[in-house]
């Protein structure tokens, strides 16, 4: 059916246990693609269970465009020093930081985006429904989704990761978490671009 080495490829992959990893190949009675999907969403879970976890540890990650035009500064943070040393939670850190160079977010959630900016956004979505000539009750709808649309351009956590434009950072962290077994959660960047305020 599976053999020890696959119990550990399994393992490297997923960063679980090695008995956790036996269990999932015996589940998915050897399929290894499945063992990997399986121990992933239970990871997940499991990472979305440590939310309330106190993250008092962690890092300044660090991204320098090659040019030298664009710089990024993010603080992330993890619930131990032990996680915050490891290899894993300093690739997260400089790929988000690489992340926030490309894509200019604005906030790290939508708490952190002024209301004022978005008022100004769904001032002008609600000029451009109006001229739909449609209902009120339909432009009401076009506006909001038209703001949602807005957090996914300019949140950090809902933007498309720019690797991987599949996942969004918010699920880059929740991966990290659940392979690191430790509540993550950035918690606010500077984003520097030469001869900008």
């Amino acid at each position: 059916m599976f053999t020890a080495k696959d119990v550990q490829t399994l393992r490297q992959r997923t960063g679980a246990g090695m008995m956790e990893c036996k269990r999932a190949l015996e589940e998915m009675e050897g399929d290894m693609e499945k063992a990997v999907d399986h121990l992933r969403k239970k990871g997940i879970a499991k990472a979305e269970k440590r939310t309330g976890k106190q993250t008092s540890e962690g890092l300044i990650g660090s991204y320098i465009h090659h040019n030298g035009k664009v710089g990024v500064m993010v603080e992330i943070n993890c619930e131990t020093d032990f996680v915050a040393r490891t290899d894993d939670f300093k690739e997260l850190a400089r790929e988000i930081a690489l992340h926030i160079a490309s894509a200019s977010p604005v906030a790290v959630d939508k708490d952190g985006v002024s209301a004022e900016l978005v008022e100004r956004e769904r001032a002008i979505f609600e000029e451009q429904a109006r001229a739909s000539g449609k209902p009120d009750a339909i432009i009401q709808k076009m506006v909001e989704g038209k703001v949602e649309s807005y957090y996914k351009e300019v949140v950090l956590l809902s933007q498309p990761y720019v690797r991987e434009p599949k996942k969004t950072i918010g699920d880059l962290v929740k991966e990290a978490s659940a392979k690191l077994g430790e509540h993550i959660q950035v918690r606010r960047f500077t984003r520097y671009q030469l001869g900008e305020e």
